[in-house]
């Protein structure tokens, strides 16, 4: 904790022209912090930088965390929104992804942080494993919705080298991951969402009028941010930077007054491909006008015939100089978005 707050207090000058918009504490498990840790770390923020007095300050928590008294603890300490991974409310399906809590902690965990005076809340849903049927994942969509949360986000399962999940695939435990069968589910996501009165306005979320969030869409709009604690990153908008993963290592730094961030200058061209792949991900788009004054001729040539390609192909849609993902266009996003890139 001290050397949390010490990196607090040193990275100051980082900001000292920026209006905070938003504190996350992510990344990790934060909701095991005691409620007065929480409270000093807001305190220290508010202490050291210049926070919007309409700031989203969000809490990642787990469903086994939340208790009626941590609740009050952190609305006392300011937190005033709450990121809960719930990932399915089926018993079988939170057995199979390892998850510490049930289904019942699922179920209970947000009414009790509404009683308690959290109303603006967002919960995770994983989707795309073969063991969750189309029915199933109907079943958590509907549950979802009666528990009437402004923000929902939703992941397709994937699997990652060296993971308990990759080896219990390799070994026949587990079925491989089908990618028609994710695609299914999230066309039917989408098609639910939209018709329950939420706006898709990226890849993965959805909220209702006036609930998108803040912070996640900072990144999306490429907005700089301050990363604080091991492995945390930060951004400037000219380069990244990151803290050591190692939290020995880290607390180590902080103690001899040295952090020693990894940096990653960026190049022209990664900011020009990270500009449109994020600009494809949110429903605002990519402006075609702001991208053929980032591009040379020969680079924009090459643009166009593949933008006229994805359009032919109904994944993209261009209107008013606009380019936006066609709800067909949103399975292959990622494709879509390194196709252009230069």
């Amino acid at each position: 904790m001290q050397s949390i707050l010490w990196e607090l207090k040193e990275k100051q000058n980082l900001l000292t022209d920026q209006m905070v918009t938003s504190v996350y504490f992510g990344g990790g498990t934060p909701s095991i912090l005691e409620e007065g840790e929480i409270e000093l770390l807001l305190k220290t923020v508010y202490q050291n930088y210049v926070v919007d007095g309409n700031a989203e300050i969000t809490l990642e928590a787990n469903p086994d965390d939340i208790t009626s008294e941590k609740l009050l603890g952190w609305k006392n300490a300011g937190v005033n929104r709450l990121s809960i991974g719930i990932q399915s409310f089926r018993e079988e399906d939170l057995v199979r992804m390892n998850r510490s809590h049930s289904s019942q902690q699922a179920l209970a965990c947000i009414p009790l942080a509404q009683q308690a005076g959290f109303h603006n809340i967002t919960l995770d849903l994983i989707f795309g494993f073969p063991e969750l049927s189309h029915d199933a994942w109907e079943q958590n969509i509907q549950i979802a919705l009666q528990l009437q949360v402004p923000h929902i986000s939703c992941y397709a399962m994937t699997v990652e080298p060296k993971t308990v999940l990759d080896h219990q695939i390799k070994k026949g435990v587990m079925e491989p991951i089908n990618h028609e069968h994710s695609a299914i589910q999230y066309e039917h996501l989408m098609q639910r969402m939209v018709k329950a009165g939420y706006e898709h306005y990226e890849i993965s979320s959805y909220a209702k009028p006036g609930f998108r969030a803040k912070h996640n869409s900072s990144y999306w709009n490429q907005v700089a941010y301050l990363g604080i604690g091991p492995s945390a990153h930060s951004y400037d908008g000219n380069q990244r930077s990151w803290n050591v993963a190692h939290n020995v290592h880290y607390i180590e730094q902080c103690q001899s007054k040295k952090l020693l961030p990894e940096i990653e200058v960026l190049s022209r061209e990664q900011k020009i491909n990270e500009f449109i792949m994020v600009r494809l991900r949110i429903s605002e788009g990519l402006d075609v006008v702001v991208v053929k004054s980032l591009l040379t001729i020969s680079e924009w040539t090459a643009f166009n015939e593949t933008k006229e390609g994805f359009i032919k192909l109904a994944w993209l849609q261009e209107q008013n100089e606009v380019l936006r993902l066609t709800n067909a266009g949103k399975l292959f996003a990622d494709h879509i978005a390194s196709s252009f890139f230069i």
